[in-house]
């Protein structure tokens, strides 16, 4: 089937739907939902019973930046700066030096036991150096996975933020494939000149991004969200323009942005969590189309062979060096080795040098092809096992949903947050007026056995319930904490 402005929108719906039912179920059985909309893509093309011919490469990696723009950025405002701090350095050390380790291993591997160039072999270790942020959020982010300590925010800080190294060498390594002249060393000033402009761009431009939404005081609500995307490209086209590194200056202006108070936050933040599911949808779907599955067969086998030294040596191999200067046991080391999940971002990758013309990029593009296929297929299922064995997992709390949201602007002063009642509480028993809460402070909403209860000052406290309280006072909530727990209510 060829692809027509008549029928593509009624393809695109049916795939879009398809996706969405198959993440669901599947998700119960522990398969990641990537994997489905891949191969839903395999599927619909011309080697699947879809028989959608789609072999457009230029396309596709301009669907894939987009698509990347958005996840980047989704990722980027739901990181805590309280949460990264403390692993910044692991998590800066690993998204560099990792990545670059984990390039050289591989190349040196693949040009040792294929056909491959040493320089070719560096391409392929470059594409597939950096772990998927759209892989990593999506699965850590899933309901079944928990994680001891700092775990999940240095995972995700290095999937968000170790794209821009990754891009980097690909693009400098295929320049040195196509143009004869071009060596690695003139590569190192590139670098820098790339990082250090992205990291000032994203700074200054996340700050103007909270200027801009908190000031501009629009007549719509409904335009802040196409604002705040208009703010978003432009972060990474004038970055670019500039000859800076996009990907990192939209993921640091989203750090930026999403640590600071501005107007209409929640919905925002609700808006780019879900266009960041439909870019992940999008590009995997793509990608799919893209595969003709019968040319990636030959490759399997090379393609397995770098797989898995990748997951069992170059990954475990970087993370152990990058992280022997800081405090972290094996066993940590260990699971983050294993969560080097790779993702649709190696695939767009691989069509820069297919775009190029670089000689093998056929061969390069299937086995990145397989790589990534293998990877979230193998580590995307087990993460919980691997945890569990580690005894690195622990159970996830889910926050109740209440009824009403409340969104607070950035002048408003009330702060809302849940406190649980737990066995042993002191306050089990005791009716609200009883409890020697702060002026300042109000129970405004309980959560009990799936339902909600509006509280009054007879209302009886029971082990188990979730209070949704409002305070004037910031101080009140460890305060109101202490109460609880410690008997002086």
């Amino acid at each position: 089937m060829t692809l027509t402005s008549e029928n593509i929108l009624l393809i695109g719906s049916i795939l879009l739907l398809l996706s969405i039912l198959a993440s669901k179920t599947t998700g119960k059985l522990g398969v990641p939902a990537l994997i489905i909309f891949l191969v839903i893509g395999m599927l619909a093309g011309s080697d699947g019973i879809g028989g959608i011919h789609f072999d457009d490469p230029h396309l596709t990696q301009s669907l894939g930046v987009i698509a990347l723009t958005f996840i980047l950025f989704s990722g980027g405002l739901e990181t805590k700066w309280e949460s990264v701090k403390p692993v910044l350095w692991q998590g800066v050390t690993l998204s560099t030096l990792g990545v670059l380790l984990t390039a050289v291993s591989l190349g040196l591997f693949i040009s040792c036991i294929s056909d491959f160039t040493l320089t070719e072999g560096l391409l392929i270790g470059a594409i597939v150096s950096s772990t998927d942020a759209a892989a990593v959020f999506s699965i850590l982010r899933s309901k079944s996975i928990g994680l001891k300590g700092n775990l999940r925010p240095l995972l995700e800080l290095e999937s968000g933020s170790n794209d821009p190294m990754a891009y980097f060498l690909t693009i400098g390594i295929t320049s040195i494939l196509v143009h004869k002249d071009t060596s690695f060393a003139s590569l190192i000033p590139l670098f820098f000149q790339q990082m250090i402009i992205g990291a000032i761009a994203g700074f200054l431009l996340g700050k103007a991004m909270t200027w801009t939404l908190n000031k501009i005081n629009l007549d719509y609500d409904g335009l802040y969200p196409v604002l705040t995307l208009a703010l978003v490209f432009f972060t990474y086209s004038i970055t670019t323009f500039f000859n800076g590194n996009g990907f990192l200056a939209v993921y640091l202006s989203a750090i930026i942005l999403g640590n600071q108070n501005f107007i209409h936050k929640k919905s925002i933040m609700r808006f780019y969590d879900g266009q960041a599911w439909l870019m992940q949808i999008v590009m995997f779907i793509t990608l799919g189309l893209l595969v003709f599955p019968k040319q990636v067969l030959p490759f399997i086998g090379t393609g397995l062979i770098i797989a898995l030294f990748l997951m069992f040596v170059a990954r475990p191999l970087a993370v152990f060096l990058c992280l022997l200067p800081f405090k972290v046991n094996n066993r940590e080391r260990l699971l983050v080795s294993w969560v080097g999940l790779r993702g649709a971002v190696p695939i767009v990758f691989a069509t820069y040098p297919l775009i190029q013309g670089v000689e093998k990029s056929g061969m390069i593009f299937n086995i990145v092809f397989f790589i990534v296929l293998t990877s979230v297929t193998l580590q995307g299922t087990t993460i919980p096992f691997v945890a569990k064995l580690l005894y690195l997992f622990k159970p996830v709390k889910f926050k109740a949903r209440y009824p009403l949201e409340l969104e607070l602007s950035d002048n408003f002063k009330n702060e809302l947050f849940e406190l649980e009642i737990k066995e042993h509480s002191p306050v089990i028993g005791r009716q609200i007026f009883q409890l020697k809460f702060p002026k300042t402070a109000l129970i405004v909403l309980i959560h009990r056995n799936d339902k909600y209860i509006t509280p009054s000052g007879t209302t009886t406290i029971h082990q188990g319930d979730k209070l949704l309280i409002m305070s004037d006072n910031k101080n009140d909530k460890d305060l109101i904490k202490q109460a609880m727990y410690d008997g002086q209510a």
